[in-house]
């Protein structure tokens, strides 16, 4: 029986980065977080994003998972979907022909406008998409500061 590997052209591309920025003696700001970032997301779900004059509403397609596999963070004005999608358990007599869905883990981060309320994150999950809604905050007044010229 042979295993399936999906092929990921971003870690690919990641790992040359690093051979490349090792050759030259480079350091890259955040590696951390880009090497969590690649090295996380096994795949990605699709989302729509849309607005209203109310509020940002955005719907992330997570079939064949439940709500327990998904968190929802926000964080600096950064909103993160992250979790895992696992792939059921292989039995002996089962052999795959076709594999086209994506398992494993997925970190999707969107930074968020500063008419956002990020208090106010409601989140739903049911048939297989979370929909989150985000509030839209009052614009705030500029505020003026009086200088003394002396």
């Amino acid at each position: 029986m042979s295993n399936i590997t999906r092929w990921n052209p971003v870690s690919e591309f990641e790992d040359l980065m690093n051979r490349y920025n090792r050759m030259f003696g480079l350091a890259r700001a955040n590696e951390r977080e880009g090497k969590d970032l690649f090295s996380r997301s096994d795949w990605s779900p699709a989302v729509d994003i849309k607005e209203t004059p109310e509020a940002f509403t955005i719907d992330a397609e997570l079939p064949g998972m439940s709500k327990d596999d998904v968190k929802v963070t926000v964080h600096d004005g950064v909103l993160s979907i992250e979790g895992e999608r696992k792939h059921e358990e292989e039995s002996g007599d089962k052999k795959h022909h076709r594999v086209e869905r994506f398992y494993g883990s997925f970190l999707r981060r969107f930074t968020l406008p500063d008419n956002v309320d990020e208090n106010s994150v409601r989140a739903n999950f049911k048939d297989g998409v979370l929909s989150l809604t985000l509030q839209k905050a009052e614009p705030k007044e500029p505020k003026a500061i009086e200088v003394d010229v002396q």
